[in-house]
């Protein structure tokens, strides 16, 4: 009798799990990632995620969750750093990677959150990346150019580049750099995304779903799941590849192992 192949876990490389939308039924999310035998990399945005997704996985839930940690660019004008660098250091043996961090132009528009103080976080961040030697998870929309020539000054272990919205020159720098990029549910309806995936790097793919982010043009609005919206987006990437099911979530799973440098189970 011919032995079937299994298929791979998948990983969402971006999920924001300590989100306020979800905390009402976090477990039961839980409880379906193990059930679906996925992983998820939960990021957080400022301190107050930081503390609740530490209090909520901690070590109990290593096998599917890789926590990051991070200040997104939003929260820049309120980050207490020295608050954060301490609670990395009494947790850092939970914590997988720093992240969400970055820069965002559309955010100096809050009372407070200049490009200055954007960059001193960011800048921060990156510090305890490089000597922690953890992967990184990037922000930059309208922002990809600046940030290339920040992270030059780093020592960085693998970097990350959430929901790429960058054009084809920008991805080739990208790839030189030996950087990962993600893409999430456009990849579903949108052309020029699947347009940048062909030029991507096959070992430099990763897929998100960015929840509890929601999609006007599929899955009906609903808030991303890794559970309901994965294996779409995986799918996606092999009808855009012209390769199986199999076969992109098999390189998909390596690739998220190299980029997290750690077995999936």
């Amino acid at each position: 009798m011919q032995r079937v192949k299994s298929i791979p876990s998948l990983c969402d490389a971006h999920v924001h799990l300590t989100d306020p939308e979800f905390s009402p039924y976090l477990k039961e999310i839980l409880l379906s990632i193990r059930t679906m035998k996925m992983h998820v990399c939960s990021v957080t945005v400022d301190i107050t995620t930081t503390i609740n997704g530490i209090k909520s996985f901690g070590q109990s839930y290593n096998d599917i969750v890789t926590q990051f940690i991070g200040i997104h660019p939003q929260f820049a004008h309120e980050a207490d750093i020295e608050k954060f660098i301490e609670i990395y250091s009494e947790n850092s043996n939970s914590i997988g990677g720093i992240g969400e961090i970055g820069l965002d132009p559309t955010y100096t528009l809050t009372k407070g959150n200049s490009s200055q103080k954007q960059r001193q976080v960011f800048q921060a961040m990156l510090n305890l990346a490089e000597k922690s030697s953890k992967p990184v998870s990037i922000h930059s929309r309208k922002s990809l150019n600046d940030i290339l020539d920040i992270i030059k000054s780093y020592d960085l272990r693998n970097l990350l580049f959430h929901w790429f919205a960058g054009n084809k020159k920008q991805l080739r720098v990208l790839m030189d750099m030996g950087a990962y990029v993600s893409y999430g549910p456009p990849l579903v309806f949108s052309e020029d995304k699947r347009v940048l995936l062909k030029n991507t790097e096959r070992n430099r793919i990763l897929i998100e779903t960015d929840g509890p982010v929601r999609y006007p043009r599929c899955f009906t609005g609903l808030p991303a799941l890794p559970t309901s919206f994965l294996v779409t987006v995986a799918k996606s990437v092999g009808e855009a590849l012209d390769i199986s099911y199999l076969e992109a979530s098999e390189f998909i799973t390596s690739n998220t192992e190299s980029f997290l440098c750690r077995k999936l189970s």
